[in-house]
């Protein structure tokens, strides 16, 4: 056993690597997907695939890496593996997420001796599918999705496999970018492997290997003196999709929440069956969802790795929404997933009432712009994920415009987007009104709007919350709503659906309206200063403020 302080060096210097993997990948990537909003991440394992850091970046995607990893070192013994070797998989049925999230993972050896694993996972522009950027609403069958490759060697020995780069090339529509997002993956990993191999060079291969369990042991002993001090007891929350973009019906997902001395066991058996269109979370991302809130709960400086997990029982059936089976179809995971995190925080609100927060925006609308660059005839694809109102909580107003539960997504800049692609950004802004009232208000949603400057553009997208609203806490108000629109204020005004596929003509105009979040606690307590610091920053209206605040002037 190495001592606290060791260990503690250690755990940031493999954070350290984590991290400088990420900022590898964002400098090197070619796509705003990767280079703006970060949709990406890495992580550092053991030999036996455990993850034992995390870079800071998206929560929703690591998770992933416990089954992949499982999958990996079960495939790849050691004797089968070599310095500068890279495998790639992104199938959402051995751990992965959706088509478009390509996991890339290589061994990092010393003296000789597998150390480890370093791995990332990114979120790329295009990887085939009916439709570009890959994110369309309402498909039915995982083959339609994309290219989904199983687990290969990608680069041997630090040589690249020459025809899966041309199987990969041949599937997409713009290649270039996606194959040098593949290859920034792949510099990253370098950058990993390098800075690995220091941390042992530094501090010897026992102390490494002894320090990782140890960090491995304390994460979980600090989850597990957390779950200790919560009432035990079981705790039911629900929470809906709006629809799966074929049937307009809600989709039911239930958590059934036990806590029983220092373990916990979340059930969502009661879940509806898996969904005919591609709302469906995949078995990573159900899990991912479940183990951010119970850290976010219970213990949210506990260093997050596979020691964080093993308190952690999570039950699903097979067929359902949460655990879909072949070939049903995921790409609109995040649909599934935040509403699992809010049921979550519904479910444990009476027991937790300072620690959870009230319904946010709870979706992720990735939208997928497609076509022919009309000035220099090639192909583009533009992807962009919009962020809502965040949740209001017991001592704090909810964050405007903000990303949701899971990801950590950055904002894509209006001046990077239209130097790069035939758009133009006419509106973007805060939309009146959009927070649920209360003593802490939910954040505002936004608003984005998108004129195309091509003609017959496809426009993908998956979002939900435009039917359900976000929910409020202890006598907060509902957030408002999301809407999309083509064409908004013109007599050719269409509303068009959460989930779909549509093209577009030169001069069509979107309108991405997002939902905002609940309040929290009765708005009639609400401090008055911050009721007219809100009117001041024409947050709220005087309507909703006499009408929700009970404002006087």
């Amino acid at each position: 056993m190495t001592d606290l302080v060791t260990m503690q060096v250690i755990r940031y210097g493999l954070e350290q690597v984590a991290d400088e993997m990420g900022y590898t990948l964002v400098r090197t990537g070619r796509s705003t997907i990767i280079t703006e909003i970060r949709d990406i991440s890495c992580v550092v394992t053991d030999a036996k695939g455990q993850t034992v850091a995390q870079a800071h970046h998206t929560p929703s995607l690591l998770a992933g890496f416990e089954i992949t990893m499982k999958e990996l070192v079960r495939a790849f013994p050691p004797e089968q593996l070599a310095p500068g070797d890279v495998i790639i998989t992104n199938d959402p049925y051995t751990g992965g997420q959706h088509i478009m999230d390509l996991y890339a993972i290589a061994p990092a050896f010393h003296e000789g001796k597998l150390a480890g694993f370093v791995g990332n996972i990114t979120h790329h522009s295009d990887l085939g599918g009916v439709a570009a950027g890959g994110v369309a609403g309402g498909i039915r069958e995982i083959y339609l999705e994309g290219l989904r490759l199983p687990m290969v060697k990608l680069v041997k020995a630090g040589q690249e496999d020459p025809e899966l780069f041309a199987i990969i090339a041949n599937q997409i529509r713009v290649p270039d970018k996606t194959l040098g997002d593949i290859r920034a993956q792949i510099s990253s990993l370098m950058v990993g492997c390098e800075r690995l191999g220091r941390l042992y060079r530094r501090w010897g291969w026992e102390t490494m290997a002894t320090a990782q369990a140890d960090l491995l042991d304390y994460s979980e002993r600090r989850m597990r003196q957390g779950l200790k001090a919560l009432p035990a007891g079981t705790y039911v929350g629900e929470d809906f999709i709006d629809d799966d973009g074929i049937n307009d019906r809600p989709i039911r997902i239930e958590t059934k929440i036990t806590l029983a001395g220092d373990s916990v066991t979340v059930d969502m058996t009661g879940s509806d069956p898996q969904a005919e269109g591609n709302t469906n979370s995949t078995i990573a991302n159900t899990h991912a969802a479940v183990y951010y809130t119970l850290i976010a709960l219970v213990d949210p400086g506990a260093p997050p790795n596979s020691g964080c997990y093993r308190p952690i029982r999570v039950l699903t059936k097979l067929g359902s929404i949460v655990h879909p089976k072949p070939p049903g179809a995921v790409a609109a995971r995040t649909n599934a997933s935040t509403k699992i995190v809010e049921a979550m925080l519904k479910a444990l609100a009476p027991a937790l009432p300072d620690r959870v927060t009230s319904g946010s925006h709870g979706q992720i609308s990735t939208c997928g712009f497609g076509g022919t660059h009309p000035e220099t005839g090639e192909r583009f694809i533009y992807t962009d994920i919009q962020g809502g109102g965040a949740s209001a909580r017991a001592t704090k107003d909810g964050a405007d415009g903000q990303d949701c539960h899971l990801p950590r997504f950055m904002n894509t800049p209006v001046e990077i987007t239209e130097r790069q692609f035939p758009v133009r950004i006419e509106r973007y802004e805060f939309i009146l009104d959009t927070g649920g009232a209360g003593t802490w208000r939910g954040g505002l949603a936004l608003r984005r709007d998108i004129r195309l400057l091509a003609d017959r553009v496809s426009f993908a997208r998956y979002g939900d919350r435009q039917k359900v609203p976000p929910f409020g806490l202890f006598g907060g108000l509902e957030g408002a709503m999301g809407e999309f629109w083509l064409n908004p204020d013109t007599p050719q005004a269409k509303r068009l659906k959460s989930k779909g596929l549509d093209t577009l003509a030169n001069g069509d105009l979107v309108s991405i309206r997002l939902p905002g979040a609940g309040g929290y606690g009765d708005p009639k307590k609400r401090e008055r200063a911050r009721v007219k610091q809100d009117l001041d920053d024409e947050k709220i209206s005087p309507e909703a403020a006499k009408r929700d605040y009970g404002w006087e002037g």
